[in-house]
């Protein structure tokens, strides 16, 4: 909206797709299995790329990866990883779609023995969101000692592109932490959640 004039974490500039993914999503605790799988597939995909390059695509991953089921995901085999290289809806990159398959195989490990993903991955924040307080986007960290062991956990666990980095972007983004900065008008409403 052009009137919007709302102060915004920077990151997200003006692309609408963008302002909604910050306005709407992203530091919002999300809980449910399916939603946390889905942005830990999405946060290995944009690996190297832009987010809003992923949030473009977000869509069709969810129809080509059967909205993120890991039951269904994880049955993936050669036939399915050869189809999903060659549709351009998606990142086509063979190690991170082949590592989509054996990170669903490990969710679905990691539910049985925790009884569920979220309660594995939300035990990193002891369940309950951080809430930072940072006054500019230099200051936010790019990995965490919560973000080093869930990635070296989820490695031990047979996940691949789950590297400390990309841990703290998923814990970003899915309200394990509040790293909206103080003067977004987004890091009140995250608090409280």
């Amino acid at each position: 909206m052009a009137d919007d004039v709302r102060e915004r974490c920077g990151w997200c500039g003006e692309d609408p797709l963008y302002r909604a993914y910050h306005d709407l999503e992203w530091g919002v605790p999300v809980r449910a299995d399916n939603r946390l799988f889905e942005m830990l597939i999405l946060e290995g995909a944009q690996a190297g790329l832009s987010w809003l390059t992923i949030l473009r695509k977000r869509e069709r991953y969810r129809q080509v990866f059967a909205g993120f089921d890991p039951q269904q995901v994880a049955r993936f085999g050669v036939t399915e990883v050869a189809v999903l290289l060659g549709d351009p809806g998606i990142v086509r990159n063979r190690l991170k779609i082949e590592a989509a398959v054996k990170n669903a195989r490990a969710v679905l490990r990691l539910q049985e023995q925790y009884g569920s993903l979220s309660t594995c991955l939300w035990r990193y924040v002891e369940g309950v969101p951080r809430q930072n307080a940072w006054t500019t986007l230099a200051a936010l960290p790019a990995r965490t000692p919560e973000s080093d062991a869930m990635g070296r956990d989820l490695k031990a666990a047979g996940c691949t592109f789950v590297g400390s980095t990309i841990c703290y972007a998923f814990m970003q983004a899915v309200g394990m932490v509040n790293d909206h900065v103080v003067s977004c008008w987004r890091y009140n409403e995250c608090r409280k959640l």
